[in-house]
């Protein structure tokens, strides 16, 4: 694609801009083929550190590294044309403070390419926010289940249910006043969500979260069904791949088994043979 045909990359300005207009679709992506399908259709590609149970079967986002972070970001990048790319900062660069979550969210924009970072927590991260809006990061926040958490929190649980809705509420608000351009709600019960998005300026992005949110995120493995055994109540699937492929592997061992594979079309003849 000629200079003068690219398409425009969306920045962090761009989807805060969205804020009460068409709903945001963003999913994630972990490698350049994914980047490439998820790209024409997505306002958001989320580079997440689901990317370590997903594609490397840690039971836990919490073993995920800064360099598998990078790696990863950098391989979106290059199957991403127009949507913003966003990249997860994992557990444990960012936490201490400020300073930390700079250097960490610096490396990965300039290793990256990408256009933003998310982090995850509510009320305690609204100075580390800030500190990095102020110095040129955009940040995308994350409150209810944040799965980095989830030792604290006690499992992968509904989030602000009864009395405990005030404290997301709290949350929500103190990033985006921190400077967040954009806010994920995980697991929050549908009516807490509605009121958070209407009393926000900038977008909320729900998971397992309300229809009412300025925008969805599903783990694109789990929209297309690669994992059989794995069926969250928020997930939609809208295909069964994770079927079709076993189904295919299955066909493929029959056939060589059998010799049926290859067959004389998929093999090289002598040299000078007809």
């Amino acid at each position: 694609m000629s200079a003068s045909t690219a398409l425009r990359r969306l920045t962090a300005t761009d989807i805060r801009a969205r804020k009460g207009a068409d709903p945001l679709v963003c999913l994630t992506a972990y490698t350049t083929p994914v980047a490439r399908l998820a790209d024409p259709h997505c306002d958001v590609l989320l580079v997440g550190d689901s990317v370590g149970m997903v594609l490397h079967g840690l039971p836990s986002t919490l073993g995920v590294t800064l360099d598998m972070m990078i790696l990863h970001g950098q391989a979106v990048m290059r199957g991403a044309e127009r949507a913003l790319v966003v990249v997860d900062l994992p557990f444990g660069v960012y936490e201490a403070g400020p300073e930390q979550a700079f250097h960490a969210a610096a490396r990965t924009l300039r290793e990256t390419g990408a256009g933003a970072v998310k982090l995850e927590g509510g009320a305690h991260m609204a100075p580390t926010i800030a500190f990095l809006a102020a110095r040129g990061v955009p940040v995308m926040a994350h409150v209810g289940l944040t799965p980095q958490a989830v030792n604290v929190v006690g499992g992968y649980k509904v989030q602000g249910r009864g009395a405990d809705a005030e404290r997301i509420r709290s949350d929500a608000r103190a990033v985006a006043d921190a400077g967040a351009f954009a806010l994920v709600l995980e697991k929050v019960p549908d009516a807490l969500a509605r009121d958070i998005t209407a009393g926000l300026a900038i977008p909320t992005i729900g998971i397992g979260a309300s229809a009412d949110c300025d925008g969805q995120i599903l783990v694109i493995d789990d929209m297309l069904g690669l994992f059989t055994d794995f069926r969250p109540r928020f997930v939609r699937r809208y295909a069964e791949l994770g079927t079709a492929a076993a189904d295919a592997v299955a066909a493929y061992a029959a056939d060589e088994r059998a010799r049926r594979f290859p067959g004389p079309e998929h093999v090289f003849a002598d040299e000078g043979a007809a």
